[in-house]
């Protein structure tokens, strides 16, 4: 018996002649963090909404919860809770009144919509906001307030499209927490995201995702392992020359341009290698500048995999909002 809770094959779908996503294939396991990183417009919330039944699935297979997308949509979302990316809560009504309105919309019993929003205000710690109208509340407790009605049904697999976009550092932190929260509860997550911080800290298993297609997968550790065991930033006064010097080295495994300056990869102790690596490059009349030695992280990641810089910009309104809306 299959332990993967979400399966998908040969996805693909068309804007016109953009092809937003092209041909995707993976699986997410019951109980995992699973991310979707990449920048604004590589696909993510496309893929996110096909498999929430928000877009028609127009080539590939995918099925939620042993359910197909394509012909058991009213199962799927059954099984599944959502945030979206933009706030739809009525910011005319209570913290309360969202929720049992929601669980009213999904045939929830009385005694089982109180019992449930209970809980819930405990676990995004909302219980002493709950006559609150959501128009006073903070970004940080609409978001958490999404989450929670998102929860109100005990989904199997809670769908988050850039949960934390536009939070400050302190309350996307805090939002991790609650994120983990509902984790550890038994909800397998899907997370999609840009902000590489968050993949790395929150996720089980990462695929990352560029113009519509996927061209890393793994956990986190995997993907900045490949990259070898410490990196070396140099600015010299002679970066090409510098370049072919470290190339011939011994340990190094790959030499990249990177801004004003040169990016090295080795298998080896930095501490240990960087000595060589700088009495190589001065013993040819070469200045040093500027050395930095750090451990690879997911920004590295992206450049090794992508070839550039993560695209981090504004949020922009994709052919999916515009449908949604």
């Amino acid at each position: 018996m299959s332990t993967s809770i979400i399966e998908v094959e040969g996805l693909e779908h068309q804007y016109g002649d953009f092809k937003a996503v092209n041909g995707i294939s993976f699986t997410v396991g019951k109980g995992e963090i699973f991310s979707f990183l990449g920048p604004n417009g590589a696909g993510k919330s496309t893929a996110i909404n096909i498999l929430i039944t928000l877009l028609k699935l127009q080539k590939g297979e995918a099925c939620i919860a042993g359910y197909d997308v394509r012909t058991e949509a009213e199962k799927v979302r059954e099984s599944i809770g959502i945030v979206f990316q933009e706030v739809t809560l009525d910011r005319d009504m209570t913290v309360w009144e969202i929720l049992e309105f929601h669980g009213r919309l999904y045939g929830m019993t009385r005694p089982d919509r109180k019992e449930r929003i209970a809980e819930i205000l405990e676990l995004v710690k909302l219980g002493g906001q709950k006559d609150m109208l959501v128009k006073k509340l903070s970004g940080g407790m609409k978001r958490r307030l999404e989450i929670g009605r998102g929860l109100m049904t005990r989904p199997i697999v809670l769908f988050l499209d850039e949960p934390t976009i536009g939070l400050d550092p302190q309350t996307r932190m805090r939002m991790w927490d609650y994120i983990r929260t509902v984790n550890d509860e038994g909800t397998t997550i899907f997370l999609t995201t840009h902000y590489m911080d968050e993949a790395d800290n929150l996720s089980d298993r990462i695929n990352i995702i560029d113009h519509g297609k996927i061209i890393a997968s793994g956990k986190p550790w995997e993907l900045k392992n490949e990259l070898g065991q410490d990196l070396v930033y140099l600015e010299t006064s002679d970066n090409p020359r510098a370049r072919s010097i470290i190339t011939d080295l011994v340990s190094i495994s790959g030499v990249s341009d990177k801004g004003k300056g040169i990016l090295i990869t080795t298998n080896d102790d930095g501490t240990k290698i960087l000595p060589l690596i700088i009495e190589e490059i001065r013993n040819s009349g070469i200045s040093v500048i500027t050395v930095n030695l750090k451990k690879p992280s997911m920004d590295d990641v992206f450049v090794h995999f992508t070839g550039r810089e993560l695209r981090d910009d504004k949020p922009g309104k994709s052919p999916a909002t515009f449908r949604r809306r």
